[in-house]
């Protein structure tokens, strides 16, 4: 029988999944000197490039794209392989795309905080680097539908389904939103102007969040939690109807980030329906995957590793319930432009898609090097310490962001404002110091994690029995 090394590409996996750590530790490190930025202004230190405005788009570009984008990079490469019975197509093209997005993200970590940017959320990156993204993720394509059609099992198990719908619609996503005039090297104006450059930005947005944050991710949900639990997938054909559902469903659903804009109200209205109708395929795909575990219960009081897998997509399920109801005009018009926005997103981006991700990382990464995990009681501290930060960072984003909706709405009977801005900003002054804490605890739980992976890999002896590192292909 031929030893995985020898049937699959392992070495850009590896390599991938080694920047995921890396990255998610510069990526929340930004974000947390931000958060305390917040709090603390003169933390800006009055250098331009670690103001607030310049350092927001690199953690958010760092977090999403180096940290997120990484670990997809991993996971899908990892399991493709391994549910196709076949090597990576095209060996030094997969090489090429690990080079490819690490200049990606090194040029984003230079340019973003000298204000080199195109202002556009998400998609700040100025043209010629935009122009690499797209080489980079077109062999990325070539790699994955390569490997997908010289597979030597018939059936395309479900999670490459994601994994192959996420590469594609980013790839639409991009090209659209990205098209831009260039005035100098460094400098470009979109090609779209006015609500047309809205519209087209938050298609873009919230399908970046559809199809990066969450079809990707769900391609590691349907592998490796069944992998990690033992058992197969509660219902396959759920998560057949999940897919469809989920893909045919968000991309329309853009538009409830413009309620109350110049966007006109029947795409407004549009957004909403389609945010609403969304709730089902994304609580389908929590059921599914929760329900993963029936008849394993017992193995979240000893399985630290799964208890952050199942927890991840607990936080899908809620943040998927949040972001509907959130769509709701008239709940929108106390959210919109609040903390509550905030706590939302760091629901689903902690909570979901960091965690996901970290525990798809003490998966593979002591297989992918041959090791048994250095640490079981390691891995319980940083569930622990990011679970309790994830929580007191979101919990104190809604109390924040809430009073900040109903202070700004708050007039008194002649019809004067009751509270000026600076009065709703000093209100907030005590919860952005604890969503400054939560994050702090978040990212310590994730250096317990280097910590614990970098003597796995190492190869320390193991302070107790952690998990086998399978010697032949799965």
């Amino acid at each position: 029988m031929q030893t995985s090394a020898e049937t699959y590409n392992d070495t850009v996996v590896r390599q991938f999944a080694i920047m995921t750590i890396v990255w998610g530790i510069v990526g929340m490190s930004v974000g947390v000197l931000i958060a305390a930025q917040l709090a603390w202004p003169v933390l800006n230190f009055d250098v331009p490039w670690l103001t607030f405005g310049r350092l927001r788009p690199l953690h958010t570009n760092a977090v999403i794209f180096a940290f997120g984008g990484s670990a997809l990079f991993a996971s899908s490469y990892y399991v493709v392989q391994r549910t196709c019975h076949v090597r990576l197509f095209g060996g030094l093209l997969a090489g090429f795309t690990f080079w490819g997005w690490q200049a990606v993200i090194v040029l984003a970590a230079v340019t973003l905080p000298l204000g080199i940017t195109s202002s556009k959320e998400y998609a700040e990156l100025e043209w010629p680097i935009d122009i690499l993204i797209t080489v980079v993720w077109v062999s990325y394509a070539v790699v994955f539908f390569g490997t997908l059609a010289k597979r030597r099992i018939a059936h395309i198990y479900v999670a490459n389904w994601f994994f192959g719908a996420f590469i594609i619609a980013v790839a639409m996503l991009h090209l659209v939103n990205s098209a831009a005039v260039p005035v100098s090297f460094w400098k470009s104006y979109s090609a779209y102007a006015g609500v047309q450059d809205a519209m087209v930005q938050w298609w873009y947005g919230h399908n970046a969040v559809g199809f990066f944050l969450t079809a990707g991710f769900l391609g590691m949900l349907y592998y490796f939690i069944p992998k990690q639990a033992g058992r197969p997938v509660y219902s396959y054909r759920l998560s057949v109807v999940h897919f469809w559902a989920l893909v045919f469903t968000y991309i329309w659903a853009g538009p409830h980030h413009l309620h109350y804009t110049a966007l006109p109200d029947w795409a407004q209205s549009l957004g909403m329906v389609f945010s609403l109708i969304l709730l089902a395929p994304s609580w389908g795909g929590m059921i599914n995957g929760i329900m993963t575990l029936s008849g394993a219960w017992e193995k979240l009081r000893t399985d630290p590793v799964l208890r952050l897998l199942i927890v991840s997509v607990s936080f899908y399920g809620m943040s998927t319930f949040e972001g509907p109801m959130m769509a709701i005009k008239t709940v929108n018009a106390l959210s919109h432009y609040t903390d509550w926005t905030i706590g939302h997103v760091h629901s689903g981006a902690l909570g979901w898609v960091a965690l996901i991700s970290l525990g798809t990382m003490y998966y593979m990464i002591p297989r992918l090097f041959g090791r048994e995990l250095y640490s079981l009681k390691l891995v319980e501290v940083h569930f622990w310490t990011s679970t309790i930060g994830i929580v007191l960072y979101i919990t104190a984003m809604w109390v924040s962001g809430i009073m900040q909706g109903l202070m700004w709405r708050a007039a008194n009977t002649d019809g004067t404002l009751t509270y000026s801005f600076v009065e709703s900003v000093q209100a907030m002054h005590p919860f952005y110091v604890i969503r400054f804490g939560g994050g702090l605890l978040f990212l310590v739980g994730v250096l317990v994690m280097a910590y614990n992976l970098w003597k796995t890999v190492v190869g320390a002896q193991p302070a107790e029995i952690g998990i086998p590192a399978p010697a032949a292909a799965h």
